[in-house]
């Protein structure tokens, strides 16, 4: 269909745009060939430039045709001396007709016209997906947290004051900025989860709410544990402990830490014969630990980041996460 729309235009049309075509196309094929060493590709964007000189040979001779017709004609040989006596007089003249020369395109204005034409389709197709309106119909959406009114809270919740819930967290967590604020702006979450958590080794007394955030790159996890131990307690744990690069600070007025350490890797076999694998060692995580409040009473949240590649992101990213999420987290009331 495309081929039969091109035949159609005229010639000073049709083969500029194919020209122009031919050349972009051959150009970029064979650039992107060289970069990838792929010879496939090579030879495709050969055929490109081999088909772009036979129309450029075909666009010169047609120019030269045309200045070959436009060239005057040589003019006639004069007339031979007749004496006046052979003179005969002359016939009326017929009435002159004036007959208007056809005037042809003009070659030039009609290849200006049809590289005009194909930027203007080309710039088109470049800004109309930045200035039409989107309805993100066929673009990925980012998950929500489930809503979890209906679930019973464990008895820790209740004789805590403030405490928040797995889903409160996760609301607070899934923000829409948190892709930017890790550094992977285009990401979108694949996968969010909320749990009203007990913190472990305390019969259930100690709440410990938890969300986490799955990207394509990096995981979140933020869980607040409302026990008695404070940031100062904390640190001298961490001193008897295997987190490394530990490094002391303040975010919001608040005492904090940040320390690095690494998950847990738990292979579980959900078939017959067997219960899976040992517990090993995962990748590297960076944890941001902050109080619940700026007396350090009591009670901590921590923020924690990992990737499956290993890779992390600057702890800025940990500092900018804890000043959106942390103002959404009643402090913590003795």
């Amino acid at each position: 269909m495309l081929g039969f729309l091109v035949r159609l235009l005229p010639f000073w049309v049709r083969e500029p745009l194919l020209i122009l075509v031919g050349s972009v196309f051959g150009v970029r094929i064979m650039y992107l060939a060289h970069r990838d060493g792929e010879w496939v590709a090579a030879a495709i964007g050969l055929v490109f430039l081999v088909f772009t000189a036979v129309r450029v040979h075909t666009v010169a001779r047609a120019l030269r045709a045309r200045r070959a017709r436009r060239a005057p004609a040589p003019g006639p040989a004069p007339a031979a001396e007749v004496a006046p006596a052979a003179i005969a007089p002359a016939a009326p003249a017929a009435p002159a007709v004036a007959v208007a020369a056809e005037k042809e395109p003009n070659a030039w204005g009609q290849a200006v016209a049809a590289v005009a034409v194909f930027a203007a389709l080309g710039a088109a197709l470049w800004l109309g997906p930045h200035l039409l309106p989107s309805d993100d119909g066929g673009a990925p959406r980012a998950v929500s947290c489930a809503g979890g009114e209906d679930e019973e809270l464990p008895g820790a919740y209740r004789k805590t004051p403030r405490a928040v819930t797995g889903d409160e967290l996760c609301s607070a967590l899934n923000r829409p900025d948190l892709p930017q604020l890790l550094g992977t702006p285009a990401e979108t979450a694949t996968a969010v989860s909320g749990t009203s958590n007990t913190a472990p080794l305390t019969d259930g007394k100690v709440a410990q709410p938890e969300a986490e955030v799955q990207f394509d790159t990096y995981t979140v996890n933020v869980s607040v544990t409302y026990n008695e131990l404070s940031i100062a307690q904390y640190v001298k744990l961490m001193e008897y402990g295997e987190e490394t690069d530990v490094r002391k600070l303040s975010v919001l007025g608040r005492p904090a830490v940040l320390a690095s350490g690494h998950t847990m890797k738990i292979e579980i076999n959900l078939g017959g014969g067997g219960s899976g694998g040992p517990v090993e060692q995962g990748p590297p995580a960076r944890t941001l630990s902050v109080a619940l409040d700026a007396k350090d009473r009591g009670g901590y949240c921590d923020i924690t980041v990992w990737s499956t590649s290993g890779a992390l992101p600057d702890d800025s990213a940990l500092l900018d996460i804890a000043e959106k999420v942390l103002p959404t987290i009643p402090d913590r009331t003795v």
